[in-house]
């Protein structure tokens, strides 16, 4: 319960962060500047809200980012005027098509110094575009209560479109007069302070909506579905709240329906394997075989948020063309291949809690099918993977699953990351927490949301390529200021191992340039410099023994170097093995 009577802006500011305090802030990410400095204070005078200062605006954005995704709450990020919101831009971007709620504050010049090049000044009403589902500009500060009121309710308003009706980024900018440091101009008596203060604070009600909306009864499309002999289930890419209930209900309804589950490397479903046997972690050697794809073709698919990584299995579903149900709590489109879809609006968490039709049917040919190939596959690929002790890119995310400890958060990079755990991520019960950018899959702010994640939580691992580390390397600059433990473990293959899938590696002439733009950076001498701990990994006995004594505290660095060429060449060769018939 503080107000900071000092000056105009102080007031102000300090309301803005009291209001967020009443509606439950938690954390807040700060990049430095002159024109933000009230609001920077105001947030580092709150005792309730927790405040992280953050050098590199892009880095903070994805920071947030990762923190927002572990936290399953808003974060609030400040920076000055100028350039340094656009610097925020790629993170809301992601966040856009991530549903990740983000408030942004960015401090601006006065009306009466835009458009004259004064320092530091562009044009930052609507700056994010479209990508907000909510912005606007405040009114300049000012001391009248009505004024302070509609600060408070547009703040409240604000928090609210961030995560209702589906979550997102709100931007408000904050235009301020001089003086920006908390000089004492005003002298309001303490009898007037605290009436201010009551009349704003103490009859405070808001409605803070539960992220779990959508709750309608599915029972009807269960009885429909239930018509249908060959159907699957895609556990796709989702962010889930509870991990648990979205296995348990994705189970449930396998079992009534007698689908298989086809569980992508992103979804929880792999890392909480408990007496499932419909689920099936292999669908992409399976659907490499051509008459496997033919003998099962499914009459339904139910989809649960957005498609898996597999362009095996996006080609396969498109070409057919198949009645799809996509199961989603967001109100976006995600059918990303235009088949014949539906959407139902309900948090797949809450399905457990709505079924009445519990008739179970018999197993069908067709789901043992699907379970049968999965298994010889799975046997085939731990053979291969135990039997080679050469260091290989595909060996890397087949350990992760095997020995990472129980619960551990893991961030997974895009590009070849990605897909490698696709591949080779084995399923378990080891209830692994598993994030990712997948909003629009790019390697913008891999190493800052990892660190987001990471923050104040359990030790954290990081899965990435070289090029998506050394796209972030600001991100090592919160090191000081870093609670917790992140483990990053560095693929360095020397450059862009997902382009040698391409047509274009073949053009040696223009490749390694332009493609796959090798950087020849020391990672050794590179951790020195952010006083980052460092191992080189040489063989996967030393591997195996880190990976069950993560460190606790602090950022480290295992790189694991690898060969880009050999690795694309093995690749190939094995997954048209995996595929090969078997029965």
């Amino acid at each position: 319960m503080f107000l900071d009577f000092r000056n105009i802006n102080t007031i102000w500011s300090s309301v803005i962060v009291e209001t967020l305090a009443k509606l439950g802030l938690k954390n807040a990410v700060i990049s430095p500047g002159s024109r933000s400095t009230p609001l920077t204070l105001a947030f580092a005078q709150n005792s309730l809200i927790n405040t992280i200062p953050i050098l590199d605006e892009r880095s903070a954005g994805f920071f947030a980012l990762g923190l927002t995704k572990k936290n399953n709450y808003p974060t609030v990020l400040v920076c000055t005027s100028g350039t340094a919101g656009a610097n925020f831009y790629p993170a809301i971007i992601e966040a856009k098509y991530s549903n990740i709620p983000l408030i942004i504050l960015t401090a601006d010049r006065p009306p009466e110094l835009r458009n004259c090049h004064a320092g530091q000044t562009i044009n930052q009403v609507n700056l994010y575009g479209n990508y907000p589902n909510w912005h606007t500009e405040l009114s300049l500060p000012s001391l009248d209560l009505d004024r302070l009121f509609y600060l408070r309710q547009n703040i409240i308003y604000g928090w609210e479109k961030s995560y209702f009706s589906s979550r997102g980024v709100v931007h408000i900018n904050i235009p301020f007069r001089e003086p920006l440091a908390p000089v004492c101009e005003l002298n309001i008596s303490q009898e007037n302070q605290s009436f201010i203060y009551q009349q704003l604070f103490n009859n405070f009600i808001f409605n803070n909506h539960s992220f779990s909306h959508y709750n309608l009864d599915l029972n009807d499309h269960i009885k429909r579905w239930q018509k249908y002999n060959k159907g699957i289930i895609i556990a796709g890419v989702d962010s889930s709240d509870n991990s648990l209930l979205y296995c348990q209900s994705i189970e449930l309804l396998s079992n009534i329906l007698n689908f298989p589950i086809l569980g992508e490397a992103l979804s929880p479903i792999r890392n909480n394997n408990q007496n499932n046997n419909h689920l099936i972690i292999n669908y992409d050697a399976i659907l490499r075989n051509s008459e496997y794809a033919r003998q099962l073709i499914p009459e339904i698919v139910i989809l649960f948020g957005e498609y898996p990584t597999s362009k095996i299995l996006r080609e396969w579903l498109n070409k057919h063309k198949i009645t799809t149900y996509i199961l989603t709590s967001h109100d976006d489109n995600l059918d990303a291949l235009h088949s014949n879809s539906i959407h139902i609006r309900i948090n797949p968490e809450n399905i457990i809690q709505h079924f009445t039709v519990q008739t179970e049917k018999k197993v069908s040919d067709y789901i043992n099918k699907w379970i049968s190939i999965d298994e010889k596959i799975t046997l085939k690929i731990n053979n291969i993977m135990e039997r080679n002790d050469e260091i290989f890119e595909a060996k890397i995310s087949w350990m992760l699953s095997k020995y990472l400890p129980l619960k551990t958060p893991i961030f997974i990079a895009n590009s070849m990351s990605v897909r490698y755990a696709e591949f080779f991520w084995q399923k378990n019960n080891l209830q692994r927490q598993i994030y990712f950018n997948r909003g629009t899959n790019g390697i913008d702010g891999t190493l800052s949301s990892a660190l987001g994640i990471a923050y104040q939580n359990k030790p954290t691992i990081l899965l990435t390529g070289d090029l998506a580390l050394l796209h972030d390397t600001n991100g090592f600059l919160i090191n000081q200021y870093f609670e917790g433990s992140l483990t990053i473990i560095l693929v360095n293959n020397n450059g862009g191992g997902i382009f040698e899938m391409l047509p274009i590696a073949d053009n040696n002439n223009l490749f390694e340039k332009y493609f796959a733009t090798p950087q020849l950076v020391d990672f050794s001498n590179l951790t020195q410099t952010y006083n980052i701990d460092y191992k080189l990994i040489s063989n996967w006995q030393q591997l195996q023994k880190l990976l069950t004594n993560l460190p606790t505290k602090g950022i480290n660095i295992w790189e694991i170097k690898t060969n880009r060429k050999n690795d694309t060449l093995w690749l190939k060769e094995n997954l048209n093995y995996l595929s090969l018939k078997l029965d």
